[in-house]
């Protein structure tokens, strides 16, 4: 009963958190001048990352279930939201918009993002054979640099892009700015901070409720890692692109998903390289594939020029349905 109670409380505060983040990161982005693409691929996609971020770094430090733990919070990230993720914001273009809707992210972006994740995933499903020791330390910090080189080259976009009129736009009042509470400086950034504080604070209680309705229900920890605690802390990543794609903001819809996963993709597998038993059981295997599939095949659409509708959105769950099969299969 307890557990179910901090769920009932935490998941209330991570969708107030999330609509006062969504809201504030606009004005920011706005107030800088900045790209949707920056706003949604960087400013919101690494402040929503930071709870799943949290759960393995802290869980590392526990010998044992908790590296087993560390792991699959790596791998189950960006699982979750190259495959669910993805759906979920398919299905909601497709309830507010229909599902023949043309979806119109920023293509380069939207290219760039993905060939980055795809690059870096690889390279990190490789790291699974590799011996422990230097190698996989060096390739942890080719990860790391692949990492920055891409916010780089993200932010060097940002000019043509904004000159293109892929300027960042809020479409809404600050949520924050209300009678007395608009005089006061910095206001955006003082909401940003609040909405941020609430994600962090909802998907911590998410993910204790969780472990404990895990225990009590028997669920092994991998299974957990790998499938319930994304579900908190992947939830950020969901509502805001939700949020955004039900108001025709597609580029920041998909660049805070993408965004997220070059982030995830790249720094994560880094962490776990360094931190974790970094092995190539058959269920991580599973994992990644089914994510590199995930976003393979959003990619092959942008590589074709072709258009994205949500129901091309939707076999993304589609494929996170097929590996809860796999991994649910006695």
């Amino acid at each position: 009963m307890i557990a179910l109670a901090i769920l009932l409380v935490a998941l209330p505060v991570i969708l107030a958190g999330s609509e006062l983040f969504t809201n504030a990161i606009e004005h920011v982005g706005a107030a800088f001048g900045v790209s949707e693409g920056v706003t949604g691929s960087l400013l919101a996609a690494v402040g929503t990352a930071l709870p799943e971020t949290a759960v393995p770094l802290l869980a590392s430090l526990h010998r044992g279930a908790g590296e087993h733990l560390a792991v699959g919070a790596v791998l189950g990230a960006p699982l979750m939201l190259s495959t669910l993720t993805l759906g979920v914001m398919g299905a909601a273009a497709w309830q507010s918009r229909g599902p023949r809707a043309v979806l119109a992210p920023e293509r380069g972006g939207l290219r760039r993002d993905l060939d980055w994740f795809l690059g870096c995933f690889v390279l990190a499903l490789a790291g699974l054979f590799l011996p422990e020791g230097l190698p996989r330390r060096i390739l942890a910090v080719v990860l790391v640099a692949g990492y920055i080189a891409y916010v780089t080259l993200t932010v060097r976009a940002s000019k043509t892009l904004v000159a293109a009129g892929h300027e960042t736009t809020a479409t809404e009042r600050l949520h924050m700015a209300r009678h007395v509470l608009a005089r006061l400086p910095g206001l955006r950034y003082l909401q940003l901070a609040l909405g941020l504080a609430g994600i962090l604070a909802g998907a911590q209680g998410f993910v204790a409720g969780l472990e404990d309705l895990g225990r009590l229900l028997g669920v092994p920890v991998l299974v957990l890692a790998l499938i319930i605690a994304p579900i908190a802390t992947e939830l950020p990543e969901k509502i805001n692109s939700v949020l955004w794609v039900r108001r025709r903001q597609d580029t920041l819809a998909f660049g805070n998903i993408t965004g997220a996963l070059v982030f995830q993709g790249s720094l994560l597998p880094a962490l776990g390289l360094t931190l974790t038993p970094w092995r190539p059981t058959p269920l991580l295997l599973a994992a990644m594939l089914t994510a590199i599939a995930g976003a393979g095949i959003l990619r092959l659409r942008v590589h074709r020029a072709a258009v994205i509708r949500p129901y091309h959105m939707v076999t993304g769950g589609l494929l996170y349905a097929a590996f809860l099969g796999y991994l649910l299969a006695p």
